[in-house]
């Protein structure tokens, strides 16, 4: 649970699905792979119903046994179909307000992310919000298999800088949570990304429907 008596000088951000809405992208490509497989499509709450990490698990679920293809063929078809389309994909309402009202207050702000690096920072820069966030973690890889060794890495950079050790972390997913433990952090999850929010409510912590919800949320624990 959170707590509201504590003071949080550091907010990591989730990115696919918290700050950036690809979640009906995501869907429609992994149809795109299940037509192809002669597997039945899932709707968007399906696949809220379904999503998971590591991602080889979800694929798994949607229905695809890797007998034609393989998940790294199939994961890498899924992310060149995502690079090509990502581009028509926008920010969630209410991003770039709470970020910049963040900045104002001088709380750092940092990224940790399940997907590749490379195509992170150009994301990031695209939509110009890159200046936003003291450290960007992103994956070696594009299988999306989980960030927890990324998370400690992070958790370890803030704290042996000399910065108070308090975080919270945001997101969108069960995975995030499972993160925010990992490295001793409190977490807010956002259910308008990857996962629906029944999923969420079970893990017994806040969880805000979008970006105005967390902005008044935030504004009492900040405060």
């Amino acid at each position: 649970m959170i707590n509201s008596s504590k003071s949080y000088d550091n907010i990591i951000w989730d990115w696919n699905g918290t700050l950036f809405n690809d979640v009906e992208l995501c869907a429609t490509i992994m149809n795109v792979l299940l037509i192809q497989e002669s597997l039945p499509k899932i709707s968007l709450q399906r696949y809220k119903e379904i999503f998971t990490f590591p991602v080889i698990e979800y694929y798994k679920i949607a229905g695809h046994t890797f007998e034609r293809k393989s998940f790294v063929d199939l994961g890498k078809q899924f992310v060149d179909e995502y690079e090509l389309r990502k581009a028509g994909c926008d920010l969630f309402p209410g991003v770039l307000e709470l970020l910049s009202t963040l900045k104002k207050k001088k709380i750092n702000q940092h990224l940790l992310s399940a997907y590749e690096q490379r195509y992170l920072n150009n994301i990031l820069k695209y939509n110009r919000i890159d200046n936003y966030f003291q450290n960007v973690f992103g994956l070696d890889n594009i299988y999306a298999g989980g960030k927890t060794h990324l998370a400690h890495k992070l958790a370890d950079r803030i704290r042996s800088n000399g910065e108070p050790g308090n975080i919270l972390l945001i997101g969108d997913t069960i995975h995030d949570y499972e993160v925010a433990k990992e490295i001793n952090s409190d977490c807010i999850l956002i259910s308008h990304g990857h996962q629906d929010e029944e999923r969420l409510l079970k893990l017994g912590i806040p969880v805000v429907k979008n970006f105005n919800d967390l902005d008044i949320l935030l504004t009492e624990l900040l405060s």
